[in-house]
């Protein structure tokens, strides 16, 4: 199993951070707030920009970092950056996440502007999602805790793919 970054490659990762926004103030001609960079990430997602009202944060994983330094140095930080000064920009929901204006930060930052991260994740820590009993008209299934949580609290409704009936928990 992978070990996490350590302190200090969490500082090179927040230089790196400070850095592209910095980049981004340059280009832009105007200044961003500087938002919380957390390092609590897990699963197969190596960063992710996140606004929810008015907190805005960036999140990495240390994992994968640790497992692909160099090519998240690259790629994921001026990745999130770059959703970061967008979303300051133009606004949520106001542009396509990787469309042309994400893009053209990217090549400002001289980034891969991929947007999937493709490499061998066999030995970083999964979360694991429990499933849940339920049954239609015509079988058992398995629900995730994500759907069984959003069914119980009213917000979800699921039907079967096959008999088209309502799913029922069946515990």
């Amino acid at each position: 199993m992978i070990e996490p970054i350590d302190e200090t490659q969490r500082q090179q990762v927040l230089a790196h951070t400070e850095y592209y926004i910095a980049s981004a103030e340059t280009v832009l001609q105007r200044s961003f707030e500087r938002i919380p960079v957390l390092f609590d990430l897990s699963g197969t997602t190596a960063g992710m920009f996140r606004a929810c009202g008015r907190q805005r944060e960036i999140r990495y994983n240390p994992w994968i970092f640790a497992k692909y330094w160099q090519v998240n140095l690259e790629s994921t930080v001026p990745h999130e950056v770059a959703h970061y000064v967008v979303h300051e920009v133009y606004g949520a929901g106001k542009v396509k996440p990787h469309g042309e204006e994400w893009r053209a930060l990217m090549h400002y930052f001289e980034a891969d502007a991929e947007v999937t991260f493709k490499l061998d994740l066999a030995d970083i820590p999964q979360r694991r999602q429990r499933r849940h009993p339920y049954r239609c008209d015509c079988r058992d299934h398995e629900v995730s805790s994500t759907r069984h949580n959003r069914m119980c609290k009213g917000t979800g409704v699921y039907l079967c793919r096959y008999c088209n009936s309502r799913l029922v928990y069946a515990p």
